[in-house]
């Protein structure tokens, strides 16, 4: 009987967390209208990001509640959204949930089969719900999991991204994982999804930027060589750094070696960066990535 009450005071003064995205053109009044919202509803302001880039605005927030009616608390959001002319995401923060997650490729297979034998063998805990590609060459592999691939290659990334987007609300996806995916996306994407698209870069950033860090490195003489697993933000390349790994050069090693020594690392940083996320073990403040 005692756990029982207990289990009952813990629910009444349980909390909902609560991330709040905001995008569209700017214009006055957008941050009043929303934190007005929130504090009239109980609400406390945890983080508040905001941005502006050549008139497109995005915000995002995370806000702790009380006990609260989601379907009710989605509802007046959309409804605020539609007033303000701006697109409301709403996402619901759950504890314990085993989260749904979207992987886009282009080529390169060895981060996507990290993650899909990881999750294969029970080393990662998640919903790999869709696999998108800008190119056809993965689908084979995720035909061979038993995963929905879809094909999205618009030569305008304003295309793209619209059919991306629909996509991962369709599947309610939690976090985005950029597996070699060789596509930049936009703020108007990214906004969307703060502190929830990862990406691997070929660099120990941020030295070496770029598609080809790898022979930049080697061009250069570098002795030490890895790569980096992180957010993804709008200034790119740039992002909170979760994960980096590292190896040495030696003597004998051709540029070949090191491309495949890279790949190895790359799988490895993601994954790792991946597991971290699913596991709630990340938090971002102020640009920087800290452990829970």
């Amino acid at each position: 009987m005692g756990d029982t009450g207990t289990n009952i005071t813990d629910s009444k003064n349980a909390k909902t967390y609560v991330e709040v995205t905001i995008v569209g053109k700017d214009k006055e009044g957008i941050v009043a209208d929303i934190t007005n919202y929130i504090f009239r509803n109980g609400g406390n302001i945890e983080k508040i990001n905001q941005n502006v880039v050549k008139g497109l605005f995005g915000m995002h927030l995370e806000a702790s509640f009380p006990p609260i009616d989601k379907s009710k608390m989605q509802k007046e959001l959309d409804e605020l959204g539609s007033k303000l002319a701006m697109e409301v995401k709403v996402h619901f923060h759950e504890e314990n949930k085993i989260k749904n997650v979207a992987i886009l490729v282009s080529r390169e297979d060895h981060c996507l089969l990290k993650i899909l034998n990881s999750r294969a063998s029970g080393e990662i805990n998640c919903n790999i719900s869709l696999i998108i590609g800008s190119d056809e060459k993965l689908k084979s592999i995720a035909d061979s999991f038993s995963i929905p691939f879809h094909f999205v290659n618009h030569l305008e990334q304003s295309v793209a991204e619209s059919e991306i987007l629909q996509l991962v609300e369709n599947f309610d996806i939690d976090l985005i994982v950029l597996a070699r995916y060789m596509r930049i996306l936009t703020p108007n994407f990214v906004w969307r999804y703060p502190n929830r698209i990862i990406n691997i870069h070929p660099s120990l950033l941020p030295a070496f930027p770029g598609a080809f860090a790898y022979v930049q490195a080697y061009e250069r003489g570098a002795k030490i060589i890895g790569c980096t697993a992180h957010f993804v933000t709008e200034d790119l390349d740039q992002g909170p750094i979760i994960i980096q790994e590292s190896f040495k050069v030696l003597t004998e090693d051709t540029l070949e070696s090191i491309k495949i020594k890279g790949q190895i690392a790359e799988a490895l940083a993601l994954l790792e960066a991946v597991k971290l996320f699913l596991e709630d073990k990340l938090e971002v403040y102020w640009g920087k990535v800290s452990y829970k």
